[in-house]
């Protein structure tokens, strides 16, 4: 029953995110207070999945947004959404490819196309991270994290006779929907300007990525940026 309810309620939030990031950056003025801060997250991170002879981490762009609760003196809840977030692992070997079952390319003398595999999973990830914040405006975050896999493939990129080649593999069916993890972090809030926040976070996961391969967890290095939505313009007014 929890299973299902968590489920649920990452479904929802997924397919209400996108809309929620455009309203939020209409509306956001209206969502910050002396006690909340609301924004949009942005940044780059650099992927891995444990057990795979590869040793290349996937690099992706993600973007989401946040709600930083203060609960009391320097003590925060931190959570919120990453919309376009991708996990996985790069240059995967044909050993890696046919643990998971993937196709593994080669021409008509049976020789392989050379070219780089990879493994993209799309993830909504919501985090909720107990926040510490030094009067010196260094954070530490950690908690856990929890994500919804929505899609997934193995992708082949080659340049054939120079042209770029690319092909998709889909295999979401052999993939875990809930993947759950840890995460840890630190940062620093800039004192003046807009408020803005810059960090680097690692999230390590406790689920296998492959409902049919042990051991094999995600792994991904985040270095972020925090933007406030509408928090000069209340300063102003006031």
């Amino acid at each position: 029953m929890k299973k299902t309810l968590v489920l649920i309620g990452l479904l929802f939030l997924g397919f209400t995110a996108k809309s929620q990031i455009l309203i939020s950056i209409i509306f956001g003025d209206k969502l910050n207070s002396p006690n909340l801060e609301f924004g949009l997250e942005g940044g780059n991170n650099w992927s891995n999945i444990t057990n795979f002879q590869s040793g290349k981490p996937l690099s992706s762009f993600n973007l989401g947004f946040y709600f930083d609760f203060k609960i009391k003196n320097n003590f925060y809840i931190y959570t919120g959404v990453l919309v376009k977030s991708d996990l996985g692992i790069s240059g995967l070997r044909e050993s890696d490819l046919i643990a998971i079952g993937a196709d593994y390319y080669k021409d008509e003398n049976d020789t392989p196309v050379e070219g780089i595999y990879a493994q993209k999973l799309n993830y909504f990830l919501v985090p909720v991270l107990a926040k510490y914040r030094h009067k010196t405006n260094i954070y530490v975050e950690g908690g856990p994290q929890f994500g919804l896999m929505y899609k997934s493939w193995v992708e082949f990129n080659s340049d054939i006779e120079g042209r770029d080649a690319t092909v998709k593999e889909y295999n979401r069916d052999l993939i875990n929907k809930i993947d759950v993890g840890a995460l840890i972090g630190t940062g620093y809030k800039f004192r003046n300007g807009p408020g803005w926040s810059v960090g680097v976070k690692y999230y390590f996961g406790f689920v296998d990525v492959y409902k049919n391969v042990s051991d094999t967890k995600n792994r991904s290095l985040f270095v972020k940026v925090n933007i406030p939505i509408g928090k000069n313009k209340k300063k102003e007014t006031k």
